[in-house]
């Protein structure tokens, strides 16, 4: 559906939709327990949250207008920030909405089988006790963050909200950088085959992987900006800001080595394009040596070609023997001639 014309704050799914019906999963924890509810209905969470402790909210489906208006309504948030969650054509940013902390970046998952990679757009809403998450589809690269919430000494059961909000963010740039990575490795391997045998298939793996790269650098490059202004927030405790340095360092290297990769893809293209260019050249050259070894021979077929009547050679015996004499000789004479001046 189309925003063009809506009012600011209009809650309208904007983008595909990927799935039939909304999951819920609940983890509410503390540092004695750490309880995990699925439901169908948005009503049921609302108990989890309103008891003691702390609760990590995780909505697959962002495509249905009234869950997203429901739960807004319920946990006050402001209606731009519900709109932003059911955009999923946001740039990733942070920006602090009435009490509440809005953080959305894309989520990137490596499919090997295919070698692409496959994004969902990610939002997270922090307040003080509670964290909503909102992906597009099921299955994330948070599952790393769910197995320390199990475990009972685990740290991010003792911290504040924001750390586990850090800890989500940390799991994606980390899968950010095994993307990148991942494709490093092949990018590596087309160096060899771009000097070795630059065929058509070596030209189409570089522009594959330029798309690739050149998309991982427009969902990742924005993300440095949203960290550091989830480090200025005022939602963040102290004890956690290290973590949030450590974080940015991340996102650095993983924009470093895509800027690293984008300018290798870019080396092996002219490299691909320099190749083709000398093996054009060199076939000319042959084609310019082979047509002046057989000009002369044109020339004296051309002249005796002309059928004039007194032409006295046609009378004369041998002519015909001293006629392939001489363009034998000037042929193999022109040939070992290009052959000393390594031509051919």
């Amino acid at each position: 559906m189309l925003k063009k014309g809506a009012a600011p704050g209009s809650l309208i799914f904007v983008g595909q939709k990927k799935m039939d019906k909304p999951l819920i999963q609940v983890i509410r924890f503390d540092e004695k327990v750490c309880e995990e509810y699925d439901f169908e209905k948005v009503e049921e969470i609302f108990e989890k949250i309103d008891a003691k402790g702390k609760s990590w909210v995780n909505i697959d489906g962002v495509h249905d207008e009234k869950l997203i208006e429901m739960i807004g309504s319920r946990m006050n948030m402001d209606l731009l920030l519900l709109e932003d969650i059911l955009d999923t054509s946001q740039r990733p940013k942070c920006e602090d909405y009435n009490g509440n902390l809005y953080v959305v970046l894309r989520m990137i998952h490596y499919d090997e089988a295919k070698d692409v990679t496959v994004s969902e757009q990610f939002s997270m809403v922090l307040g003080e006790n509670y964290l909503f998450t909102f992906q597009e589809v099921p299955g994330d690269v948070l599952n790393p963050v769910r197995e320390r919430m199990r475990k009972p000494k685990a740290r991010i059961r003792n911290r504040t909200m924001d750390y586990l909000a850090y800890a989500l963010l940390d799991a994606i740039v980390d899968n950010y950088i095994f993307a990148i990575e991942q494709f490093g490795e092949k990018i590596d391997q087309i160096d060899e085959e771009v000097l070795i045998n630059p065929d058509k298939s070596v030209l189409e793996k570089i522009n594959f992987y330029k798309r690739e790269i050149n998309y991982l650098r427009k969902a990742i490059r924005p993300v440095r900006e949203a960290v550091i202004q989830f480090e200025k927030s005022d939602f963040i405790d102290k004890r956690n800001k290290h973590f949030l340095k450590d974080l940015l360092d991340h996102v650095t290297i993983a924009t470093e080595s895509i800027e690293t990769y984008r300018e290798l893809l870019s080396d092996q293209l002219n490299i691909y394009h320099t190749s083709m260019s000398n093996k054009l050249n060199e076939i000319m050259r042959l084609l310019t040596i082979y047509t002046l070894i057989f000009s002369p021979l044109t020339l004296i077929v051309g002249i005796y070609g002309m059928n004039f009547k007194f032409m006295p050679e046609l009378d004369y015996q041998y002519s015909y023997p001293i006629i392939w004499g001489v363009m034998v000789l000037i042929t193999g004479s022109m040939f070992v001639y290009f052959k000393k001046r390594e031509w051919l």
